[in-house]
């Protein structure tokens, strides 16, 4: 059906009715819709309205009410034309400028922007992980920890250093650790790390085919060592609670699939890339998004960046019928906040 002639009476109607919704979360019916509405007309004329309202796709029956909910195309319609949004509280305003600090380092305002998104929605605040063009390997350092496991301490680009733990199938002792990561550093330094993992598996069957038992050991430390590299997250949630606690025992079994959704990530990073591409504050509702998971939920994003250079994308993830009035400009703010601490 065609959103463009609507009549003023209808608009009317369903800007209250999806706000009513969006405020209380219970179907809408007729009797409350004459009491809360301006126009002066007949409950049986607003279920008039409301039945051809459905007609169009905008508004739904709920099997266990009369009453009448919006549609992703509702919503879809109010938040394109009938949507006043409200500017951004002056505390959050300060929250940000406080928190989005240019002195602190990228990995601290990613999860920093999430959390303030999160906090201030009351939703799942979403914040990508920025992937930098180059990551070139300056230092390696091994220590031993208990049993088989070493603790590794890589130094990437100029001032970025990544801790993990890795496993190895025979112990090695402290000196055999530190002359391994002197080895590595003297061949690999200044490289990038894509083009040392490269090296690595080829020299590492030279090494075998040698039969250089030292040679083989630190190349294969130096290779578990990179493998476990790309694993780190790809992007921030905080804010699961918030959806928790407005979720009604009905809705569980969806929001657990949200939750494995945000476990998975391939749904979500599929979606947050298509807002990676794109222009300013995007909005995905419902079923608009394309997955399943998110039938019952709304997205809303937008993308932040380094100068002239896209570094990611942050967002809010919540119930369809979410605060847009809020949530909008506080996605948008943020993201232009973020980009101007990263760029400083």
């Amino acid at each position: 059906m065609t959103n463009d002639k609507l009549s003023t009476r209808a608009t009317d109607l369903l800007r209250t009715l999806v706000e009513m919704h969006i405020r209380d979360g219970h179907p809408v019916g007729s009797k409350t819709l004459h009491a809360q509405t301006e126009l002066t007309v007949s409950p049986a004329t607003i279920r008039n309205i409301m039945a051809d309202l459905e007609d169009r796709g905008f508004l739904e029956s709920p099997h266990t009410s009369a009453g009448r909910i919006p549609t992703a195309q509702g919503y879809r319609f109010f938040v394109d034309s009938l949507l006043q949004v409200q500017p951004i509280e002056e505390q959050a305003v300060l929250a940000l400028k406080e928190e989005l600090n240019p002195n602190r380092s990228a990995k601290d305002l990613v999860h920093s922007a999430s959390s303030l998104l999160a906090q201030i929605t009351s939703q799942a605040g979403i914040v990508t992980v920025p992937r930098p063009t180059l990551n070139q390997l300056r230092q390696v350092e091994f220590l031993p920890l208990s049993e088989n496991r070493v603790l590794v301490i890589l130094v990437v680009n100029e001032r970025e250093v990544q801790n993990r733990v890795i496993e190895l199938p025979r112990p090695l002792t402290e000196a055999q650790l530190k002359a391994a990561a002197e080895l590595i550093n003297q061949r690999y330094a200044g490289a990038d790390l894509g083009e040392v993992k490269a090296r690595l598996v080829q020299e590492m069957a030279e090494a075998r085919a040698r039969i250089d038992e030292y040679m083989a050991a630190a190349l294969d430390l130096a290779n578990r060592a990179l493998e476990e590299e790309g694993d780190s997250e790809e992007y921030v949630v905080a804010g699961e609670n918030f959806l928790l606690g407005q979720a009604g025992p009905e809705d569980m079994s969806k929001l657990r699939e949200l939750f494995d959704a945000f476990e998975r990530k391939r749904d979500l990073l599929e979606l947050l890339e298509r807002s990676y591409r794109a222009q300013g504050v995007q909005i995905f509702i419902g079923e608009e998004a394309g997955y399943d998971v998110f039938g019952d939920y709304s997205v809303v994003t937008a993308p932040y960046a380094q100068g002239s250079r896209t570094l990611g994308v942050l967002g809010v993830i919540g119930p369809t019928r979410m605060a847009y009035e809020r949530v909008i400009p506080m996605v948008d703010v943020t993201a232009r906040m973020l980009s101007a601490a990263l760029s400083r």
